[in-house]
């Protein structure tokens, strides 16, 4: 069973507020997606629910019930940032191991929800063994990473045969008014938004714009299949605005 990486070390690492937080760029320069992260880890969970117009909680509990969580089960939720993807995990019974890479948010995790055990890991390099979790998820987290396939590979590793795998992320909605909509949001509305009520809105420009930039539905779930998972299959929320994929490993 896995074993959390403590935190107490990183606490007298941990970012400083007057630090000047990088924007991201859709190169995905791991350390300059970290910084971004940092430097909005403190108002991540408020702006997500402004900018997200109030459905995280839909997303969050259609995540949940696609993993089904049973009561004893490991389950890793990669790119967990302060672990609001978690908690629901957790209240099913199962033990949940709350990962990333982003210092700043860890931190913020470690304050709010003391009750997670947070661990500090790459999506490209897990800090885990071979086989050691009943499943896996990862939220809006994947777009984020300078290698998916990679990714989608550790994390194929690390679950064990059986186990499953739902990458819960934006995607494209099949309606054409609605993805003309959606696009004028993402590009307009969001960077006007996050100026209000971001400490970093630069951040959200680069969310709109990798958002734009990532696979449809059918490509990512492609890229599963290529990574050794089986059994692909995707549901759409909100008409495609946001997608579950979800599979198994052999």
């Amino acid at each position: 069973m896995p074993a959390a990486t403590s935190l107490l070390p990183l606490l007298h690492s941990a970012p400083r507020k007057d630090t000047h937080w990088r924007r991201a760029t859709l190169r995905k320069i791991p350390s300059d997606v970290a910084d971004m992260f940092d430097g909005v880890a403190d108002r991540y969970d408020v702006c997500n629910e402004v900018l997200a117009l109030g459905q995280t909680r839909v997303w969050r509990k259609a995540l949940v019930n696609a993993v089904a969580p049973r009561p004893g089960e490991v389950i890793l939720d990669l790119a967990a940032g302060t672990g609001t993807s978690s908690l629901p995990i957790a209240e099913r019974g199962a033990r949940v191991v709350p990962c990333d890479f982003s210092l700043g948010m860890l931190m913020v995790g470690h304050v709010r929800r003391p009750s997670l055990q947070f661990t500090a890991g790459d999506a490209l390099h897990l800090p885990f063994g071979d086989g050691v979790f009943d499943g896996a998820t990862m939220s809006f987290g994947l777009r984020n990473t300078q290698d998916p396939m990679q990714a989608l590979r550790e994390l194929h590793r690390v679950v064990r045969p059986g186990g499953r795998l739902v990458v819960c992320e934006f995607s494209h909605p099949t309606n054409k008014v609605v993805n003309t909509v959606y696009s004028e949001y993402l590009m307009g509305a969001i960077p006007s938004l996050a100026r209000a009520v971001a400490s970093n809105p630069d951040a959200y420009t680069y969310l709109a714009e990798s958002i734009q930039a990532w696979p449809d539905q059918r490509t990512l779930a492609g890229h599963l299949a290529d990574a050794g998972w089986r059994d692909v299959e995707w549901m759409n929320i909100h008409g495609g605005v946001v997608a579950l994929h979800r599979g198994f490993r052999d």
